[in-house]
């Protein structure tokens, strides 16, 4: 399947097609030249996207890193041959600040994506956003870093100290979820996401079908699509969701579960 063909298939509006068409330029280089190449960062959507793109081209090799494990946004970087994905420094991908201030008013991932932006950054250079009390941990472009540090001086109404930060010294916000214990009829993806969204399974259907579910970051249209344990379930306008364990049969023949979801 050529270039044109591939991006009729899996883009579905332009901005889906420029990013494909950029991807592909991109593994074409780190074969060609035999060096790794690197696309901005990835919104969840998108990087689905991209894995469905991979998936049709062979699975080439390919890395990707948000600065840590659980990343939501993330860069890929397609391998040359001689290149293991373990050999890949996460630092030569991303680089992160911290911002620090004193006051006691909070400030929000909103704040710091609009004075970020404010500077002139795009969205496509910025990754996750760590918001915690009295700090907030940025992550970027390794080239943007130094500018970042010195130009991120004011967040809402709140005057900043932003300074570099390791990969390895992140600070996480602990995350607001509730743990749902629920019974499904089988693993379903329908039933599952009724189940998580605490919707009902003919909802969940629709919502599947008009493409508005993904698993693992990819948009699945399959009602009776499998879920297993871990899988990471997102429902657009209504969040996102975890099947953290699967449990034996309950009395009326329904499968135990607990879920995990985001609030």
């Amino acid at each position: 399947m050529n270039k044109t063909e591939l991006l009729r298939r899996l883009a579905a509006t332009t901005e889906e097609r420029q990013l494909l068409s950029h991807a592909l330029d991109l593994l074409q280089a780190a074969d060609t030249h035999s060096v790794p190449t690197q696309t901005a960062f990835l919104s969840p959507a998108e990087r689905g996207l991209l894995l469905a793109l991979l998936d049709a081209v062979g699975g080439a090799k390919h890395v990707f890193s948000g600065g840590y494990a659980e990343a939501e946004r993330v860069r890929c970087a397609f391998l040359p041959q001689w290149q293991e994905p373990e050999d890949l420094d996460p630092s030569e991908l991303t680089a992160a600040v911290r911002a620090t201030w004193y006051a006691a008013h909070p400030l929000t991932h909103r704040d710091f994506l609009g004075s970020l932006m404010g500077l002139g950054v795009k969205r496509e250079a910025i990754g996750d956003i760590l918001v915690s009390p009295g700090s907030c941990d940025i992550l970027l472009l390794p080239e943007l870093a130094p500018f970042v540090a010195e130009n991120l001086t004011h967040a809402g109404r709140e005057k900043l100290h932003v300074s570099p930060v390791a990969l390895d010294n992140l600070h996480f916000p602990q995350p607001e979820m509730k743990t749902l214990h629920d019974t499904v009829p089988s693993l379903r993806l329908d039933a599952v996401a009724a189940a998580g969204f605490s919707a009902s399974r003919k909802a969940a259907a629709e919502a599947i079908s008009a493409g508005k579910v993904a698993v693992n970051w990819r948009t699945v249209t399959k009602t009776d699509c499998p879920v297993v344990e871990g899988d990471r379930l997102s429902w657009r306008g209504q969040g996102k969701c975890r099947l953290v364990s699967v449990g034996n049969l309950s009395r009326k023949g329904r499968i135990n579960v607990t879920l995990e979801r985001y609030l």
